[in-house]
């Protein structure tokens, strides 16, 4: 007769297993996640991001600035960040962009780093191209007094 520790060891695979199956075929499920408006854009058609425009007024204390050109390509992984090619305290001046925020370079607690700190490196988490989109969903936010157009 098996053990009860082999029994239960078996089962957990089973179930394991039949979960990761599960999972396949719902994942699978006839959704074609290229035609996803998270992925392609809108559900309206493509979005056509401006050049380089001015810089869009910000809507509320501490929000994060638009980006007033294409990002299309640009690479930002845990080894490289297109964006400080232009952005970053060596290159700014010779570039003319607007140089990144002292504010990126602190720690959650705080202190000052030498470099760009870890929760602020991924660019695109908070900023985001500007563009002349319709809006998926609708909504009726109104900027703060003297922020927005």
């Amino acid at each position: 007769m098996k053990s009860p520790v082999v029994k239960k060891t078996l089962a957990l695979w089973v179930a394991a297993l039949s979960l990761a199956f599960a999972g396949l075929a719902c994942a699978a499920d006839g959704v074609d996640l290229s035609q996803s408006p998270e992925v392609s854009a809108t559900a309206v058609g493509p979005i056509s991001a401006p050049k380089q425009q001015e810089r869009m007024a910000l809507n509320y204390v501490n929000q994060p600035p638009m980006i007033p050109h294409s990002v299309d390509g640009y690479q930002v992984s845990k080894n490289t960040n297109r964006c400080l090619q232009c952005h970053g305290v060596e290159h700014y001046r010779t570039t003319g962009a607007p140089r990144i925020s002292p504010t990126h370079f602190m720690d959650r607690d705080g202190r000052v780093l030498s470099d760009v700190a870890p929760r602020r490196y991924f660019c695109l988490q908070c900023h985001v191209s500007q563009t002349d989109a319709a809006p998926i969903v609708g909504n009726d936010f109104q900027p703060m007094p003297g922020f927005g157009r």
